[in-house]
């Protein structure tokens, strides 16, 4: 196993069970999750524009998906107009995680208004 392998293997064993569970008991880390399924490595800027959340909120919810839980990893960081811009990859893995996300072939579960279509209206 090559040293970026045996890193991202090691990070990916930090995903524990009962943090991730927690982490995606929120719709917006969902949407990012998603969302990084889709275009990874990216950028919580880029993030932001393509779900239409605030920077700040997203920015958030990335550090809590990468600190808390270990679900996603910086992979890269860029100078972008006098600041760094940093690049994560989502590390779940874990076929429930991915059923309750959708990503894992059954097609997911939101509605067309992003919101996950068996959670009772407030």
């Amino acid at each position: 196993m090559d040293e970026k392998s045996e890193g991202v293997a090691k990070r990916a064993r930090k995903v524990g069970d009962p943090e991730l569970l927690v982490a995606l008991r929120h719709d917006l880390r969902r949407r990012i999750l998603r969302a990084m399924a889709e275009e990874d490595p990216v950028s919580p800027r880029r993030l932001a524009e393509v779900l239409h959340e605030p920077l700040s909120n997203v920015s958030y919810h990335v550090r809590v998906l990468a600190d808390d839980c270990g679900a996603i990893e910086l992979v890269d960081t860029r100078p972008v107009r006098g600041s760094m811009q940093h690049f994560y990859s989502s590390l779940v893995e874990e076929p429930w995680a991915l059923a309750a996300l959708g990503l894992d072939g059954s097609g997911g579960q939101e509605d067309g208004e992003g919101h996950d279509a068996g959670r009772a209206a407030a």
